[in-house]
């Protein structure tokens, strides 16, 4: 199933671009469910029409969902917010407040997406749509798995082990708090195989792909270009960048004079940052842009005749490189610089931080064994050089 995620700050018009694709792509005869992530819910507005927890057929081939995560909690999440809200019991709150606090923040999203591999077990649709949460939840979200992936096989086995132990004590001790049954410990490796399971539909460079919406100004481009350096970093492909609301050349007034010199700059800077990926824009139209009339407006300003569905871009993101004395482990980091980047090597684990993100990154056998002699940042692509020490 083809499913592209449309991410990018909040107000830049993702949503509505997300609605647009779904009917242009519907309209070359394909069945289209295009989904909301973002807890905002603004599809039902873009399509000015009530839309519900349930698929809802908008048009010939087009459905659109608003996620209800009641369902997706008690499939992913029971178990855990059971025994978390026993904890909360345990010291003094109240069984409602407790349950709400087993909820950790973000989890509507994270259920969002936890919705997007039941599309695809479920198959029903040619394409997947997704409007997800503006780019800083949405990054957080996408580097999850990699960042619960170490906990789950280095911790919680021990954990695990050690509740096993303590529990028949600990069920005897009224001073102490109740210890996870293993059901427990089961819910939460199978919920992170959820998301995992996630992270691999995503990740599929055949299949799979990340778009992101901005508009020409200065701070929503810079987000934009932090953005793709940490997709980049995850895996999370990224095929083309939409550049929404630029000035006509219908609007002569001297008063946008300024605004327009603005856009023209910006758009240089996207330009310069972005490329080869194709840049797809769309004008700043004299009206608000909802009902579906408006969206298929929108959808043909941005596609302008072509087919939405297909991969625009296709790029690598790491690569292994034989060299004399070793191997390169290259990664395309575009727009990183080297002083954001870091980066260490334990065992079989090549550890990189970009920024506030961090990957692990599982080595090859042939290579686990080699020391990491030192990297380098050229033109977008982040060189580490291994060797075996001697």
């Amino acid at each position: 199933m083809r499913t592209i995620l449309y991410t990018g700050k909040g107000g830049v018009g993702k949503t509505s671009v997300a609605a647009a694709t779904a009917l242009k792509a519907a309209g070359n005869g394909k069945r289209v469910l295009v989904m909301s992530t973002d807890p905002a819910h603004s599809l039902s507005d873009a399509f000015d029409a009530p839309i519900g927890p349930d698929p809802k057929k908008m048009a010939t081939g087009v459905w659109a969902q608003e996620m209800d995560h009641t369902s997706m909690i008690e499939e992913n999440w029971a178990e855990i917010q059971s025994y978390v809200s026993t904890v909360f019991e345990w010291q003094g709150a109240n069984t409602l407040a407790a349950e709400e606090l087993a909820m950790l923040p973000g989890m509507d999203e994270l259920f969002g997406l936890l919705m997007v591999r039941r599309h695809h077990q479920e198959a029903g649709y040619d394409a997947l749509i997704v409007d997800a949460a503006p780019t800083g939840e949405t990054l957080k979200l996408l580097s999850l798995p990699d960042q619960m992936n170490w906990y789950v096989e280095k911790i919680l086995p021990i954990q695990r082990r050690a509740a096993k132990l303590v529990r028949p004590f600990a069920n005897r001790a009224k001073s102490l708090p109740p210890l996870p049954q293993d059901s427990v410990f089961a819910a939460g490796q199978r919920f992170y195989e959820a998301i995992a399971g996630v992270e691999e539909i995503l990740t599929d460079r055949r299949e799979a792909s990340v778009r992101l919406v901005v508009n020409a100004e200065k701070m929503v481009v810079a987000e934009a270009r932090r953005a793709y350096t940490y997709l980049n970093l995850y895996d999370y492909g990224v095929d083309a960048i939409v550049v929404n609301r630029l000035l006509p050349d219908t609007v002569t007034d001297p008063y946008f004079d300024q605004w327009r010199e603005a856009q023209a700059r910006h758009m240089r800077t996207i330009e310069a940052s972005f490329s080869p990926i194709p840049i797809l824009t769309a004008r700043l139209f004299d009206r608000e842009m909802f009902g579906l009339e408006a969206l298929e407006a929108l959808a043909d300003d941005v596609f302008d005749g072509t087919d939405p569905l297909p991969m625009l871009f296709q790029g690598a993101v790491h690569d292994v490189v034989k060299t004399g004395d070793g191997y390169e482990v290259v990664f395309n980091l575009p727009l990183a610089e080297k002083k954001e980047v870091d980066l260490s090597k334990r065992g079989a684990e090549l550890f990189v931080r970009v920024g506030s993100y961090r990957r692990n990154i599982l080595l090859p056998d042939s290579l686990a064994r080699l020391s990491a002699a030192g990297a380098s940042v050229e033109e977008g692509r982040l060189k580490v050089r291994l060797t075996d020490g001697s």
